[in-house]
């Protein structure tokens, strides 16, 4: 499996990819990106099964790069992970394409459910 997580914060990255870690396998690749310009260059490029996405980011923010990856590939599967959950901003991620929507920060057990949910684990 391939995974992207975008986040302008290096320190929220490192937290999904430990929480991400544990479930990878030896043949699984993870990107990552600063913003939201670059989560597309790296989606249209490598395709990847499920991405982490922050909302808050410099250069384009989540929502526009939700919405731009959702359509280049209407089938992509994007999780939003941010502090903002507000009822108004969690309705336009999944009006823009998010499949979900995870208050930070994220741990062991809130990617365990996650990946369950989605048949990943």
């Amino acid at each position: 499996m391939k995974y992207l997580i975008t986040d302008d914060s290096k320190i929220a990255r490192k937290f999904i990819q430990n929480a991400l870690n544990v479930f990878l396998c030896d043949d699984d690749v993870v990107f990552q990106a600063t913003n939201g310009e670059e989560a597309i260059l790296i989606y249209k490029e490598h395709k990847p099964d499920l991405c982490f996405m922050d909302l808050t980011m410099p250069v384009m923010d989540g929502f526009e790069a939700t919405l731009n990856i959702c359509n280049f590939d209407k089938d992509a599967k994007i999780i939003i992970i941010s502090a903002d959950v507000q009822e108004g901003a969690v309705a336009k991620a999944k009006e823009n394409g998010a499949i979900g929507f995870i208050n930070k920060s994220i741990n062991k057990n809130k990617m365990e459910n996650l990946l369950t949910n989605l048949g990943y684990i």
